[in-house]
C-alpha cells in the first residue's frame, strides 16, 4: 500500500501540472492551431527528455516492444492532445479539465473489460463519486459556459477514451523497460509524426508569428506540461495501479481554473468549487482500500 501512495502523490503533481497546462493551451489557442500547439508541446518536451535519457544511461524499451510504445505514443501524444487542443477552442479551460477528469471512470472500465484491473466496490465508489462531482460541476455551470461548449467537452470525452487504452496498456511496457526509456520512445513517436503532419499542412509556420509573451508560455508548455508532467505520470504508472492514477486527473480542474482565472479571465463559479469538493472525497475512497490478507 505504501508503494501505492507514492504512485498516487506523484500522479498528483503530474496532474496540477497538466491542470496548469491547459491554462496555457487555452491562453495560446487563439494564436496557434490544435496541431501548431501539440507541435509546441511535445517537441520541446521530446528535447528536454532525449538528452536527459541518454545523460541517466535509461534502459530501453526491447525491441520487440518498440512498435508497440511508438503505437501508443502515437495514439496518445498525437490523436489525444490534437483532440485535446480542439476541445479547449470550444469550451474553458476548468470545463475542459472537468471533462477530461472523466478518466478514472474509463480508465476503470477499459481495464476491466481487458481483464487488467478487477472492479471492487471501494475503488468502483470512489470513482463514481469523483465523476458525479464532475458532472454536477459541469451541468450545474451550463448558463456560465460559452457558447457551443457542449462541442468541446463531446470532443474531451473522446480524447479520453485515448487516454484510458494508454494508462491501462502502458504498465507491462514500462516493468520490461523504464519510465523514462518508454516515455520518450512514445513521446518521439508522437511529436515526429505531428512535425510531419504540421509540415504538409503549414501548422508548423504559424509558430513564427509568435510573440515573446506566446513563447515563454509555450516554453513552459513544453517543458513543465510535456516534459515534466509525463515523466512524472509513468513514474505513478509504474507504482500504482491505472485507475488509482487516473484518479488523480480529477485535480485538474482546480489548477486550471485558478491559472485560467489569471491568464484569460475566466471565473471559477460556485458551482466548480462545490464539485471539485466531491472529486476529493473520490480520490481519498478509492485510494484508502485495505487489502485483505
Amino acid at each position: 500500500m505504501g508503494g501505492e501512495w507514492i504512485g498516487v502523490s506523484i500522479a498528483l503533481a503530474s496532474s496540477c501540472l497538466g491542470g496548469t497546462a491547459a491554462a496555457i493551451t487555452r491562453y495560446l489557442v487563439g494564436n496557434a492551431d490544435p496541431i501548431a500547439l501539440a507541435i509546441l508541446r511535445w517537441g520541446i518536451g521530446f528535447a528536454c527528455l532525449l538528452p536527459t535519457a541518454l545523460f541517466l544511461r535509461v534502459r530501453w524499451p526491447p525491441r520487440r516492444d518498440w512498435p508497440a510504445v511508438a503505437l501508443l505514443g502515437l495514439c496518445f501524444f498525437g490523436l489525444f492532445f490534437v483532440l485535446y487542443n480542439i476541445a479547449i477552442g470550444f469550451t474553458t479551460a476548468a470545463r475542459a479539465s472537468l471533462a477530461l477528469a472523466t478518466l478514472p471512470l474509463h480508465t476503470m472500465v477499459v481495464a476491466a473489460l481487458l481483464g487488467i484491473e478487477p472492479l471492487t466496490i471501494r475503488k468502483s465508489a470512489g470513482v463514481c463519486v469523483a465523476v458525479l462531482g464532475v458532472v454536477a460541476a459541469l451541468a450545474s455551470g451550463l448558463s456560465a459556459a460559452p457558447p457551443g461548449a457542449w462541442r468541446g467537452e463531446l470532443i474531451m470525452t473522446g480524447a479520453v477514451i485515448c487516454m484510458a487504452f494508454y494508462n491501462v496498456l502502458s504498465r507491462p511496457f514500462i516493468q520490461r523497460s523504464s519510465a523514462l526509456g518508454f516515455l520518450t520512445v512514445g513521446m518521439g513517436a508522437g511529436a515526429a509524426a505531428l512535425i510531419l503532419v504540421g509540415s504538409l499542412t503549414g501548422s508548423i509556420a504559424v509558430l513564427s508569428n509568435l510573440g515573446a509573451p506566446q513563447w515563454i508560455a509555450g516554453v513552459y508548455l513544453g517543458v513543465g506540461g510535456g516534459a515534466l508532467a509525463f515523466i512524472l505520470w509513468v513514474m505513478a504508472l509504474e507504482r500504482a495501479t491505472p485507475t488509482r492514477v487516473a484518479n488523480t486527473m480529477t485535480v485538474n480542474p482546480i489548477a486550471a481554473a485558478l491559472l485560467a482565472a489569471q491568464l484569460v479571465g475566466e471565473p471559477i463559479t460556485p458551482n466548480l468549487v462545490v464539485g471539485l469538493g466531491a472529486v476529493f472525497a473520490g480520490i481519498w475512497i478509492a485510494t484508502t482500500e485495505v487489502k485483505k490478507a
